[in-house]
């Protein structure tokens, strides 16, 4: 008897400590992968840069972790809720990391960053005036032709261009190494765990997981002001400040970091077993509740006749033939359906938003409130200035111009990001004239009143974020009670696969695309042709980004509403059934003359909607 006594000791410890392990690695994992994934994000602007590509690009790269993630959904949540699910979690971790190193990968196969610039800055020359801006670009004028294809050709592949594509199938690897992660942790997770306690351990898990971001964003901040060639060139030689269109930080390091965290995260998954008791029947004989049955699901879904609820061993060409009709069965939960479809559409609005913010920051509340002059003017005629090339000055009216060129100036002096430029004729002709005629290197800095009010659209971002994550969890609960046991991991699978397809594969793309099209200046590659956008038009880039948003919040709203009364009907039609039902057990066991009234089901309304 005390023997026995030990054991049931020893499997409550066991069953609570595996558990427990289980629930810290996921929480970890979801740390880990939106760490890694808000990095990504905060490194947008970065990576955009170094590769001197497009924002339409960029909204391709970005949109590869859902092509990943679409290669194998459907298979890894279909297949792998019935094989080993913490082991496939591991490895889909180690495929993650992976995935971050393949990123940083183009920066030790690169040459040293080379931004745009209209002349050569000699930093061997201290603060005598050596240095002509005007008079030094003659030459420039020819460059503004397209050169052959020979030598085009030839630069791209010196310069190493095409090294974008590492990012995109880093990123790729990332998308499915994160696919098994919430369908198979989830469904874990539910089936082992209490009815009441689901709640609070996917509240916890989604807490830690906030946390990710808000660490990712921090050490995106931080690496952006690092110059992206730290170690290996002479930082004294560059003439841009992190504030410059043109800087590019250490983009490649947050990769690496990133990188590590999800390594580490895919350890303990080795070590947990395929299955456990249910939390609370660890005295039960029952000891393996893969498809247990959830009593709260009743309040959502017809009683259908499951059968023998015993775990059999079911071959591969059974789960193969088993597929499709499980998909149709899924598919006819009306409520499953709505939640697609309502948060498809807010996905497509928050990647857009998220993917893109940061440029949106930067270019509304960081940039000079005036447009920079790029047309040549009665002031620099003789210069022959480049209109291609990015080297903007900032004059002491407020004016930001394009260039030395442009801007007049005939002198120089300083070296690097120290350097003056003297005797600029166009700032005495400019609307804003002004005593000095020096300029200074960069764009001029915004007003004061930005920095307020981008304060104000922190908080109430902030706010719209609290508001936003209130209905995470809830949203959880109603998909997982909607829907059969067995149809669990599938059923959070084929959500995925649907909402990162059609909402994390095309925001990026189509708002990128629409962003463009606000450019004012874009920059020249070092072998010709249209590189990334230097500056934006203020105005048209915030009405375009933010009517975007606002439509696509405005639209899931609208169907939320729909969803809402879809489950309110629901409730009140499985109320009244379940009233029938005890009043025709109360009429079966009162005999008072009357004939015997027996409720009948159909078997073959099993799979369809409750009805009265």
């Amino acid at each position: 008897m005390r023997v026995c006594v030990c054991v049931c000791v020893c499997v409550h410890a066991c069953v609570r400590v595996c558990l427990q392990l289980f629930l810290v690695s996921l929480a970890f994992v979801y740390f880990a992968k939106a760490f890694c994934g808000a990095y990504l994000k905060s490194s947008i602007t970065q990576i955009e840069r170094r590769f001197d590509i497009p924002s339409s690009l960029i909204g391709v790269i970005d949109g590869s972790f859902e092509m990943g993630n679409l290669l194998v959904i459907a298979f890894v949540s279909y297949f792998g809720a019935k094989l080993h699910r913490p082991r496939l979690i591991g490895i889909g971790c180690l495929i993650m990391a992976i995935g971050s190193f393949l990123i940083a990968m183009p920066h030790f196969f690169q040459g040293p960053y080379k931004y745009e610039t209209s002349m050569s800055h000699n930093t061997q020359v201290n603060s005598t005036e050596t240095i002509l801006p005007c008079l030094a670009n003659h030459s420039m004028a020819d460059a503004d032709g397209t050169p052959n294809v020979e030598d085009r050709k030839a630069c791209e592949e010196a310069a190493g261009s095409s090294m974008w594509v590492y990012v995109f199938l880093g990123n790729v690897l990332r998308g499915i190494g994160e696919t098994p992660i919430m369908p198979l942790g989830v469904s874990y997770l539910d089936d082992f765990s209490k009815q009441e306690n689901t709640p609070f351990y996917l509240a916890c898990i989604h807490t830690v997981g906030i946390l990710g971001p808000m660490v990712g964003f921090m050490m995106g901040s931080y690496l952006a002001k690092i110059y992206v060639d730290i170690g290996f060139v002479n930082l004294e030689s560059i003439t841009i400040t992190y504030k410059d269109s043109r800087w590019v930080g250490a983009w490649w390091l947050g990769f690496i970091v990133s990188g590590t965290v999800i390594l580490l995260s895919s350890i303990p998954f080795f070590f947990l077993p395929k299955s456990l008791p249910k939390q609370g029947e660890e005295d039960s004989n029952h000891t393996n509740t893969e498809l247990a049955t959830v009593t709260e699901q009743e309040h959502f879904l017809p009683d259908e006749a499951h059968g023998d609820e015993k775990e059999k061993l079911v071959t591969f060409q059974e789960m193969v033939k088993d597929f499709i009709p499980s998909i149709k069965r899924l598919f006819k939960n009306s409520i499953y359906s709505m939640m697609i479809l309502t948060n498809l559409v807010s996905v497509n609005s928050f990647i857009g938003m998220i993917t893109f913010k940061p440029k949106f920051m930067e270019q509304t509340f960081g940039q000079s409130a005036s447009k920079a002059i790029f047309l040549i003017g009665k002031c620099n005629m003789g210069c022959s200035c480049s209109l291609k090339h990015w080297d903007p000055v900032c004059a002491y009216n407020g004016m930001t111009y394009a260039s030395p060129c442009l801007a007049g100036c005939q002198t120089s002096s300083g070296t690097g990001r120290t350097m003056v430029f003297h005797n600029c004729t166009c700032i005495s002709d400019s609307v804003m004239k002004a005593t000095n005629m020096s300029a200074v290197l960069g764009q001029c800095p915004r007003k004061g009143e930005c920095d307020s009010k981008f304060k104000i659209y922190m908080a109430l971002s902030v706010v719209g974020s609290f508001m936003s994550a209130c209905g995470g969890t809830p949203g959880y609960i109603v998909l997982l009670r909607s829907i059969q046991p067995d149809l669990k991991s599938l059923a959070l699978g084929m959500q995925t696969l649907i909402v990162r397809t059609l909402g994390g594969i095309p925001p990026p793309i189509y708002f990128g695309a629409l962003i463009d099209l606000t450019c004012l200046k874009w920059g020249t590659k070092q072998c010709g042709g249209r590189g990334a956008c230097r500056i934006y038009d203020a105005n048209a880039f915030r009405i375009t980004f933010l009517g975007l948003i606002t439509g696509l919040y405005f639209l899931t709203n609208i169907l939320g509403g729909i969803l809402y009364v879809i489950i309110v009907k629901r409730q009140k039609k499985l109320s009244l059934r379940n009233q029938e039902n005890e009043n025709g057990l109360e009429g079966n066991e009162v005999s008072n003359g009357h004939a015997s009234i027996n409720i009948a089901k159909n078997s073959e309304d099993t799979s369809k909607e409750s009805t009265i």
